[in-house]
């Protein structure tokens, strides 16, 4: 896991073992995931999205506590993935940082509850998974605009974004925290402690203890 500029946000960069069948890769790995953030994931729900190119899904957030912490991968196309802090009197706030996943290099982004999450699909039958800390609550869901000027995101030169209506009519970043919408990032900092006390990471695998089966078994 290699941490991003954004503090809370990582993306694993997996090793692909090619062969005369294809391809072998470990997507996620509780323990290296584990190391990264303080604390296990606690897995409530996993989504898939299919989407057409120019799709641009976001900017979405939930109220922390408990918020919704994320883990993206596309497993078919590609897609500009992008993370914004959203945490009101973070050291980052309003910074935002994209990483492109792919079918190729096999990338994923972790980002921790209270951070804004957002992608645009890059081609046709971009198809995206996501582990999710916590379950879908309407109540507790936020979006802000990802047009936003203000936040500056550079999407793809000449693609045209396909939004939601609920995406498109998003508040900005600046109307978003006049209404009392966005996480405080001392609340989301407790929480991230309380998470960490809660449980230690999973521990890595010793050596000389049981080893997963080679891409060969697989």
């Amino acid at each position: 896991m290699r941490q991003l500029s954004i503090p809370g946000a990582w993306v694993h960069e997996p090793r692909i073992i090619p062969d005369s069948r294809g391809s072998f890769h470990e997507w996620f790995r509780a323990a290296d995931l584990g190391e990264a953030a303080g604390h296990p994931l606690g897995l409530a729900q996993a989504n898939f999205s299919h989407s057409r190119r120019g799709t641009l899904r976001g900017i979405h957030f939930a109220d922390v506590p408990p918020g919704q912490a994320k883990y993206v991968k596309c497993v078919r196309g590609a897609v500009l993935d992008v993370i914004v802090d959203v945490r009101a009197g973070s050291p980052t706030y309003k910074r935002w940082e994209g990483v492109r996943l792919d079918d190729t290099d096999h990338r994923a982004v972790y980002l921790a509850e209270g951070l804004g999450h957002a992608f645009m699909a890059l081609t046709d039958d971009a198809c995206v998974l996501y582990l999710c800390s916590e379950g879908y609550a309407p109540g507790r869901e936020r979006g802000i605009d990802p047009l936003d000027a203000e936040l500056g995101i550079e999407w793809p030169a000449g693609i045209t974004p396909l939004l939601s209506p609920k995406d498109a009519s998003a508040p900005s970043l600046a109307g978003a925290e006049e209404q009392g919408l966005l996480p405080s990032y001392a609340e989301c900092e407790a929480y991230y402690a309380r998470l960490r006390a809660a449980g230690a990471p999973v521990p890595r695998v010793r050596a000389g203890a049981s080893q997963p089966l080679s891409p060969a078994g697989r």
